[in-house]
């Protein structure tokens, strides 16, 4: 059974299994006729693509498909999008429900998401037109309830803006019926797979900022549970600031959230001690009468929550009362002309700037040449990097063996970003790059290295800085200079370099902590301070756990970036060095990072990805970087039984 859509989409009316049926989407369009092109969006149920739909401009979502209960869920939610038709809905204009490619096409939404236009591009939306989008959000939300279907996961990046900044509610995997919920209760609770930070992937469902006190508790979803939500993403309109930080932009919120609250923790406040984000007032364009209606939405008692007929009842009010003002005047924030775009910059050109063009680096290991070596080591390494449970990787590294031509001298490195990928971007480049300039010796050639690639980046950020108050990001850096039988260790920050000599952990470098009393000393004595903060002690406003870093403008000279050095002999009771990011040592510890190698396949690649694994199943949600560098001889198919 086929026909012909108006768009010129020919598609069968029905879904492979017989499940899905509509009379005006088609179900099954020709595979031929849909073209991805660039990926827009990734979350972690599905990658959103810019497609064309017989040239058609559409959005193709692709769900990941792994499970039979993977598939069933995009039956559920296909289902459930035949049946919705309300302005302030997405769109759904055709999918194609036969194997082996499953994909739901939407209308393309011109302006993306808010989240998006929030937190990236910092549009400066006016009064009115941030209660029109509250109001709209309201009424989809109002209409989904009177067909008794909630939601599950209202959020900024759920709703998507037209070309005239109209709002869409979207994404609909998680939606279930009323009826269906009721069913769920503590008594049939079951986890599909490992719990990811203490929460059940199965029924507690959603986004932790936005889920209301009784997701968090595991009691059963309502209508009231998109009320909480509603009023968390509208008080986020309001005032600009990602929910529980004091940040504005995405990635500095990001890592400033992860620094302060564990999930755990975070859900702990929300349900125990009433925790919510600061209040939208009058200071940012929200009317008294709304901030007391967010208030009465995010109330802990679902009870206590007015419904979306109320809640719409009284936005329209709120709406009336203001003078109308043409939607032309809200604007997107821009910074001075002289600023680019901070997406366009290349940081390692920036870095490259900075440095000498050389490629003599003969001074290094001069003094090591006259020696008589007892032991040379034979080198072989391997890299492995994953984002974990971020959205962005902000690690960098660099593997330099024979570094400029030489045989006698390797150098590694691996950089942890926070508040933003920019500083490891910068420092992965200009750390080996002023090491190839300088003809000191390797200790001072090493501190030199950090102190004059922290400078250049301070200078650059501040050259770019606009309008972006705020916008200071950093890195901690690691980096290993290998001469002979020598190993250098410079360390800033909470990256490790750990030797397994004789078969045990031998440590290389010292964490930079403010919980180490020496180093919150010496941050009072610089001038900054330090502060218990929901679990450890913390430095400045940023709440930076680490006490060394290059970048952080804001926390100089407090947080230096002068590294601590370490120098050790190699010889033959030397097995190999691991070099990582502190998402590793979040969950691994020295012995049992030792103990993995030594149980591994002596290639360095597979090890330095037994060990990233390891930390994600043991709980690691940060970016990880492992390098493994094996210091003798070994076989590729050794294994230890």
């Amino acid at each position: 059974m086929r026909e012909l859509q108006g768009d010129g989409a020919v598609g069968i009316r029905q879904c492979f299994r017989g499940c899905c049926y509509s009379e005006s989407i088609p179900l099954a369009v020709s595979r031929s006729s849909i073209k991805l092109n660039e990926e827009i969006a990734r979350g972690a149920e599905s990658v959103v693509y810019d497609a064309r739909l017989n040239e058609k401009i559409v959005a193709a979502k692709k769900p990941r498909l792994s499970t039979a209960d993977d598939l069933d869920r995009f039956h559920t939610e296909l289902q459930l999008l035949t049946k919705l038709k309300h302005p302030r809905i997405s769109t759904l204009l055709a999918a194609h429900a036969h194997p082996p490619d499953y994909l739901f096409l939407f209308k393309f939404y011109e302006h993306g998401n808010l989240f998006h236009a929030l937190h990236a591009r910092e549009v400066n939306f006016t009064t009115q037109q941030m209660l029109k989008i509250t109001i709209q959000l309201g009424d989809a939300l109002e209409y989904l309830h009177c067909h008794g279907i909630v939601h599950r996961d209202v959020k900024p990046a759920n709703i998507l803006l037209d070309n005239n900044w109209d709002a869409h509610l979207s994404d609909f995997g998680l939606a279930c019926y009323v009826d269906d919920l009721k069913r769920l209760d503590s008594t049939n609770w079951k986890s599909q797979g490992k719990p990811t930070g203490g929460f059940h992937k199965k029924n507690m469902v959603g986004t932790l900022l936005y889920m209301a006190p009784e997701v968090l508790n595991k009691e059963t979803q309502t209508t009231k549970s998109d009320v909480y939500a509603f009023a968390i993403t509208v008080n986020e309109l309001f005032t600009g600031v990602v929910p529980y930080t004091d940040r504005k932009t995405e990635a500095q919120a990001h890592t400033v959230l992860e620094m302060n609250y564990t999930e755990q923790q975070l859900s702990a406040a929300i349900t125990s001690e009433g925790l919510r984000p600061v209040l939208a007032s009058e200071a940012n364009g929200c009317p008294v009468a709304l901030s007391s209606l967010i208030e009465q939405s995010w109330h802990r008692d679902p009870s206590r929550r007015p419904s979306f007929e109320i809640i719409v009842e009284r936005l329209q009010q709120m709406l009336s009362s203001l003078e109308e003002v043409p939607s032309q005047e809200f604007t997107v924030k821009k910074p001075p002309k002289t600023s680019i775009p901070m997406e366009n910059i290349d940081w390692a050109a920036r870095a490259q700037d900075h440095c000498e063009d050389t490629s003599e680096v003969a001074q290094l290991c001069q003094e090591f040449r006259s020696r008589d070596l007892v032991y040379t080591p034979t080198l072989s390494w391997g890299i492995f990097r994953t984002r974990g449970g971020r959205e962005t990787m902000e690690d960098r590294h660099f593997l330099l063996p024979n570094f400029s031509g030489s045989k006698d001298i390797h150098a590694f490195g691996v950089f942890d970003g926070h508040r933003g990928y920019e500083a490891a971007e910068f420092a992965s480049r200009a750390v080996p790059s002023f090491l190839r300039g300088s003809s000191s010796k390797p200790e001072e050639a090493l501190s030199l290295a950090f102190t004059r690639t922290d400078s250049a980046f301070q200078f650059e950020v501040e050259s770019e800085r606009g309008s972006r108050e705020n916008w200071n990001p950093g890195c901690t850096a690691l980096t290993a200079l290998l001469i002979n039988d020598r190993v250098f260790v410079a360390n800033a920050g909470d990256c490790r370099a750990l030797l397994c000599r004789d078969g045990q952990p031998f440590p290389l470098s010292k964490d930079h902590l403010a919980s180490d009393p020496i180093e919150r000393t010496r941050v009072v004595n610089s001038g900054g301070s330090v502060q218990w903060q929901v679990d450890t002690w913390r430095v400045g406003s940023a709440g930076l756990q680490v006490t060394r870093s290059i970048g952080d403008n804001d926390l100089k000279p407090a947080v230096t970036a002068k590294p601590d050095i370490t120098v050790s002999s190699l010889s033959a009771d030397d097995e190999f060095l691991v070099m990582a990011t502190d998402g590793l040592w979040d969950t691994v510890s020295n012995e049992l990072a030792i103990s993995l190698i030594r149980d591994t396949v002596k290639d360095p690649a597979m090890c330095a990805k037994r060990l990233a694994t390891e930390a994600v199943e043991r709980g690691s949600r940060d970016n990880i970087t492992v390098i493994v560098i094996f210091l003798r001889p070994v076989s590729t198919i050794e294994r230890i039984y």
